[in-house]
């Protein structure tokens, strides 16, 4: 969507700045879908038509286009240059031991809060909490009279694969091993953080009734944009590129007031900062015929164009943290009201965030996604109970460990 991406703004001033490159910008999902934006990827790679630039907006649909051979190398382009990714920015994008793409943005995840509901329950903004108080502050914000429900959180995911970080909420907040999968290859799923995550799922949707519940949200198609914006929920946990939406949008208009805090923590102890984070992967398509002037494009959408894009917070390492607050701004400016809106709450994490050990995703990684989703489901629907649920997620993932070893 044009309207997550500034694209009218972005590509004027590439061209401007490189007038020997056009860009033709080919949106594969008005709507921002990702599926649907990777069916059709899918399809134009198989029928052999010419693309230059690829973006894929989430790890999983990245390392399967590397596998299927839609994306070439960049390391040559890379070394020419003479720069460490790694150093450069601060997500390390490497699959196999190549670059194949370079990242967009850095969203690591928050929680956006409705401050309304949060001071007529007499609570104030957390600056660093635990998921015990997560779960407490829930538990205070969920009100049902009648008909009228109103849940104190919203998780949006495990769906179809996707938004797996609902899978692994307490393994997100570590410095490494915050994956399915460690950094050496096995299996992760034995992690007591990954019993605590199922738990806590648990517990806050079957005991506290402080959680949409999955069942509905999954069969009425509910969406975490109107379930914020309509206060049928209190707070979500989201990826940060909702910043961008924070102060209303013509579709979804902002009529009270909105917080963030950081990603919770296990335990009071534990250092603060550490989240999940997504980015946009941005790649040179494999049968492009102008690689050079594609990655051209890549490195400078991925630096400076990130900045003209003022949209989202950059994965780019050059922007210092004092320039944060100033892209806060330009962020909400955007939106309809952005006067409604805790800015400095959202400075805060940003600026505190700690980028924690990156383990790149395996080509297979979708497969894992399905497998474990699909126990979940069994579990929240009462189909089976939660130690045959990591039990046979263990087991499915072991298999297709074994299965994709070479």
């Amino acid at each position: 969507m044009d309207s997550n991406y500034n694209w009218k703004e972005t590509i004027p001033a590439f061209e401007k700045k490189f007038p020997d490159i056009k860009i033709d910008l080919v949106q594969l999902s008005d709507k921002g879908d990702t599926a649907e934006a990777n069916k059709k990827l899918d399809l134009a790679a198989s029928s052999g038509e010419t693309m230059d630039v690829l973006m894929l907006t989430d790890p999983a649909s990245f390392a399967k286009r590397v596998a299927l051979g839609i994306a070439a190398p960049m390391d040559e382009f890379i070394a020419k240059e003479g720069f460490k990714v790694s150093e450069e920015y601060k997500v390390d994008t490497q699959l196999n031991g190549k670059y194949y793409a370079l990242p967009t943005k850095l969203t690591p995840w928050y929680v956006v809060l409705n401050k309304d509901h949060l001071d007529q329950a007499g609570l104030k903004v957390p600056t660093d909490w635990t998921w015990d108080e997560f779960r407490d502050y829930a538990k205070k914000l969920t009100k049902v009279d009648g008909a009228t429900k109103r849940y104190g959180a919203f998780f949006h995911g495990p769906t179809d694969g996707g938004f797996m970080e609902f899978m692994k909420l307490e393994l997100g907040n570590q410095p490494e091993n915050m994956e399915f999968l460690k950094a050496d290859g096995t299996s992760n799923l034995d992690s007591p953080l990954f019993r605590k995550t199922i738990e806590l799922y648990l517990k806050m949707e079957k005991e506290d009734k402080s959680l949409t519940p999955y069942d509905e949200r999954i069969s009425q198609k509910l969406h975490y944009r109107p379930a914020f914006f309509n206060q049928t929920t209190s707070m979500v946990l989201m990826g940060s590129w909702f910043t961008s939406e924070l102060g209303g949008t013509d579709q979804f208009p902002l009529n009270f007031n909105v917080a963030v805090a950081p990603y919770p923590k296990n335990a009071p102890g534990d250092p603060s900062g550490y989240a999940p984070y997504i980015t946009d992967y941005m790649a040179i398509a494999a049968n492009s015929k102008h690689k050079e002037e594609a990655y051209k494009f890549i490195r400078w959408y991925t630096t400076e164009g990130q900045i003209v894009q003022g949209k989202q917070i950059p994965a780019w390492s050059k922007v210092k943290p004092e320039e944060m607050g100033k892209i806060v701004d330009v962020i909400l400016s955007k939106t309809k009201n952005p006067e409604k809106v805790d800015k400095a709450s959202i400075t805060n994490v940003m600026t505190g965030y700690k980028s924690a050990k990156s383990i790149p995703p395996v080509t297979y990684q979708a497969e894992i996604n399905k497998a474990i989703n699909e126990e979940f489901e069994l579990l929240i629907f009462g189909k089976q109970d939660i130690d045959t649920m990591i039990k046979k997620s263990n087991d499915r993932v072991q298999k297709l460990i074994d299965a994709n070893k070479k």
